[in-house]
């Protein structure tokens, strides 16, 4: 009976968890699309998720190409079947790794940021001071950091895909001796419009999974230093999950 009890217990702290989540998402959207607006906090939280976070993205990117491009050349020329490096590295790419990484790769950057701030806010109680002065900390805090995810995170994987796709034609003419035009046309030749759109809109509901799990764990922090760290930390192991999570669905629903 402990045993069951325990599972009970469990399944019951995952529900609450689970409502607690829907509650504040359904609260955080129809903030987003009600007056007022604050366009300078979305100006301000689009750079930040965005343009600050072109370099690691960026570089994950590059190098990511590089490697599959290497790996591919590696398993591919047992079976001589060498020129499907490029249609390989380009359909993995912008279809997998380049939202994935760059997710990944934000949810580490941008989530753990975004906890931090507002835990710290809350545990200061400047979040109540918000509320105290007439204004909506949802408005405020949480609807601009999540159009601004939603927005930016498409902008970045496009940057990722094409850096990503750079890296592999790199190591496949400067390191495998390949042809340039013929790694070229095959590249063009297989790729198709779904492959880069898919791949975008990912990246949209990645960044709003970001966006939603940093504003989340940082609002209901509590416990001062130490419960602002536990919370940094749930928002990016939680935004990390997701986003596998997410990517398996998306792709069953655009490729099944």
């Amino acid at each position: 009976m402990g045993f069951l009890s325990g599972i009970g217990r469990a399944t019951l702290v995952f529900l609450a968890a689970t409502g607690r989540l829907a509650l504040f998402t359904a609260r955080a959207l129809s903030h987003c699309v009600r007056p007022p607006f604050y366009p300078r906090l979305l100006l301000q939280q689009m750079r930040e998720i965005g343009y600050n976070s072109l370099p690691v993205v960026g570089l994950t990117a590059l190098f990511t190409g590089m490697v599959l491009a290497l790996q591919s050349y590696t398993g591919f020329a047992r079976f001589n079947a060498s020129s499907a490096i490029a249609t390989v590295v380009v359909l993995s790419i912008t279809r997998e790794l380049g939202p994935v990484m760059a997710g990944l790769m934000v949810a580490g950057r941008v989530g753990a940021a975004m906890a931090a701030e507002i835990g710290t806010m809350r545990v200061t109680e400047q979040v109540d001071a918000l509320t105290t002065l007439s204004t909506n900390p949802f408005k405020y805090l949480v609807a601009p950091r999540l159009l601004a995810g939603t927005l930016m995170l498409p902008c970045l994987v496009l940057v990722a895909d094409i850096i990503g796709v750079f890296g592999g034609y790199v190591v496949s003419i400067y390191r495998l001796g390949f042809n340039p035009a013929a790694y070229l046309t095959s590249t063009a030749q297989y790729l198709e419009t779904i492959d880069v759109v898919s791949g975008l809109a990912k990246a949209a509901a990645f960044g709003f999974i970001i966006a939603l799990m940093g504003c989340y764990n940082g609002y209901h922090s509590k416990g001062g230093a130490q419960g602002v760290g536990a919370a940094t930390t749930h928002a990016v192991v939680s935004a990390s999950i997701m986003i596998l999570m997410i990517n398996y669905l998306l792709t069953g629903l655009f490729f099944s």
